[in-house]
């Protein structure tokens, strides 16, 4: 085949009219008679969401496919989501959860190279990798330029890398920690305008890669929604967009698609970014005087409005995304600071007619664009004294996120009104089979979709553990006894165990508790080390433990190493901003928040976490909730979320398969 021809479908098929009952007769012949020839079961739950999709694909629908854990719902969309991309002539893009979901997906022993090479389709997919997990040679060149001599461990390995990569991914290096890698990668911050290696970096050159994909592009969600929001103004200002022109979108794990949109619709402003603009304008050798005053004022506004947002902030351990208290004194700061940019900005462009020695223009172009987001972000927070946007902090930075309220909006504007297939695929999209709490918070009014649980004998693989009520209702109180329980637990298990609580905070008291109670396996606790390490070791060392906030996802260990799942508390939502805008317009239409969305929030991230102890037929185990679930007004909620026909016990020693 030469580089430009079109890639054929795999079956026969008249018209586009016909393309619909071909393409249902096809997924039917490869998931009955010929994967089952490479030693593949046939699973009816994969073939009925197969034919669905395939279905809402054909009609050009927003579908909701939810497909319980060890469905294969992945080979269930590629199958419609390849044979639609050739029908049209146009990509789909698959937008993924997580880099690592895109590589298990596109990588080379990934999903997508098998169902290509068991079915002879010569597929063409590409991965659009999140920026950040590219090497920037220009910071890395500056960083060695600092650098006396060359630096040595993680940091020295990474450098030496960097100067011989030719691609520039982190997957190439994948045991660096973040904080490490946070040195070298790009970020939104590079100064990519006066960079000498511009358009022709490793970035420019996997944009150029993925853009010519024929078949699928494997993106992430944060890239999607970047593509999508800027569409629009990058076609109108001359620049490609981020992503070709594509025929339709999955989106792999749906349900946390809100995250990333909010983010790349909104604007962030910086506190260091901030600074150190000033700190450089200040420091130009013949700047005129007005420009030197307008970086002074602006600096004194940027304290002030920095230190108020502080005190404003809501403290909740549970989330990096702190909720705002508005009152009349942020909002006069956060004016304040706009229109000190705002002459800044002017005399920017002053300096740069009058003076063009002292700033470079792409360097002024830069901090131009800069301080227009800022503007941006400060006009949208003060508006109607904040009613119109969503605002947070976020606890690891201190930088200033303001987020338009209606999301929902833009999606039907920009995504769903489009007349283009939409897929939200996870085992996580429902409620009880009810779609409609996902739905209301994407602003789908008419959703349509299909649930089908997953081929696990549940009864026969999981019981419950629900064990009665501690004597006090006091959350400090039920600590101690909670603990004794955990170990308890831990030790009838032999370890095996994963430990999901929810927050930071909690792993500290549960390490606090145990610290005096002997226990004969590893315990490792998620602060200790890296993500990615911590799983392997976990994995690796079938008798330890691994404690954490951060694992309800993503996370597929099968086999012994989790043989005892522990919910510590269940994963009620924090006071997290998008949550709460979520609680205020439910309230507003006569709603009680609890039920429309504290409950369904917590039903969803509940269900997830119950994912992580079978991922294999011959997997088995126990959940045990320490919180309180029986009689209680979220019981129907926890009971639907749970592994359906699993046992259930309030006795420790009814737990027999722990001792077996």
């Amino acid at each position: 085949m030469c580089a430009f021809a079109r890639p054929k479908l795999p079956f026969a098929w008249r018209n586009k009219d016909n393309f619909s009952a071909s393409l249902s007769r096809w997924i039917g012949y490869v998931f009955y008679d010929v994967l089952p020839g490479h030693g593949y079961e046939i699973r009816e739950e994969q073939i009925y969401i197969a034919f669905q999709i395939a279905s809402g694909i054909c009609k050009k629908k927003v579908y909701f496919a939810e497909a319980g854990t060890g469905t294969g719902k992945t080979f269930a969309y590629l199958l419609s989501a390849i044979s639609y991309a050739r029908l049209v002539g146009k990509p789909v893009v698959i937008a993924c959860a997580s880099t690592a979901l895109q590589e298990q997906l596109a990588g080379p022993n990934g999903d997508i190279n098998t169902l290509s090479r068991l079915l002879d389709l010569d597929v063409d997919a590409r991965m659009a990798k999140d920026p950040r997990q590219y090497v920037c040679d220009v910071r890395v060149n500056r960083l060695t330029s600092a650098l006396d001599k060359q630096p040595g461990g993680s940091l020295g390995e990474v450098i030496a890398w960097a100067k011989r990569t030719g691609l520039g991914e982190r997957s190439e290096i994948p045991h660096v920690s973040d904080r490490v890698w946070a040195n070298v990668a790009w970020n939104e911050f590079s100064f990519c305008e006066e960079c000498s290696a511009r358009g022709f970096c490793k970035l420019v050159k996997a944009r150029e890669h993925y853009r010519a994909a024929r078949d699928l592009i494997i993106s992430d969600h944060g890239i999607f929604f970047e593509d999508l929001w800027t569409r629009y103004e990058r076609t109108a200002d001359g620049k490609p967009p981020l992503l070709p022109a594509y025929s339709a979108v999955i989106f792999d794990e749906g349900h946390k698609i809100i995250l990333p949109a909010a983010m790349r619709a909104g604007r962030q402003v910086d506190k260091d970014d901030v600074t150190s603009m000033l700190s450089f304008l200040e420091r130009i050798q013949g700047a005129r005087t007005s420009l030197i005053s307008a970086a002074f004022a602006a600096r004194i506004a940027s304290t002030r409005f920095f230190e108020d947002l502080q005190l404003a902030a809501i403290q909740d351990e549970r989330t990096d995304r702190l909720a705002v208290r508005i009152g009349d004194g942020l909002l006069e700061a956060a004016d304040t600071l706009r229109r000190a940019l705002d002459v800044l900005s002017l005399e920017l462009q002053n300096e740069q007619e009058l003076h063009t020695q002292s700033l470079p223009r792409a360097r002024i172009q830069a901090y131009e664009e800069r301080i227009e987001r800022a503007t941006t972000a400060l006009a949208g927070f003060c508006r109607n004294r904040g009613k119109d946007a969503i605002v947070w902090v976020e606890r690891v930075d201190g930088s200033f996120w303001v987020v338009p309220r209606n999301i929902n909006d833009m999606l039907n504007r920009h995504l769903f009104n489009q007349k283009l297939p939409v897929v939200f695929s996870s085992a996580t999209l429902s409620v009880g089979g009810d779609f409609s709490y996902l739905a209301r918070t994407l602003g789908i009014k008419e959703p349509s979709g299909s649930s089908v649980g997953s081929p696990f004998e549940f009864d026969k693989q999981v019981i419950i553990y629900l064990p009665r009520p501690y004597l006090t209702g006091d959350q400090e109180g039920r600590l101690t006894p909670a603990v004794r329980r955990l170990a308890a637990l831990l030790q009838r298990s032999g370890g095996r165990a994963l430990v999901l609580t929810n927050s930071p905070a909690d792993v500290r008291k549960i390490r606090a508790g145990l610290k005096d109670i002997p226990l004969p396996f590893n315990i490792l606790w998620e602060d200790s080390a890296e993500r990615g390490y911590l799983i392997r070791s976990f994995r690796e060392d079938i008798t330890s433990v691994l404690v954490g906030a951060g694992f309800w996802e993503g996370i597929d260990v099968p086999g012994e190493s989790i043989s005892l799942l522990v919910i510590w508390r269940l994963p009620f939502p924090p006071h997290d901003p998008l949550i709460e805008a979520q609680r205020q317009e439910v309230e507003e239409q006569g709603l009680d928040p609890k039920i429309e969305v504290d409950y369904p929030a917590m039903g969803l991230k509940l269900k997830q976490g119950c994912g992580r102890l079978i991922r294999k037929r011959n997997d088995r185990g126990v959940i045990a909730i320490l919180e309180p679930v029986l009689g209680m007004p979220w019981e129907q909620v926890v009971m639907e979320a749970l592994p359906a026909g699993a046992g259930v016990v309030n006795r420790m020693d009814d737990l027999t398969v722990l001792n077996t």
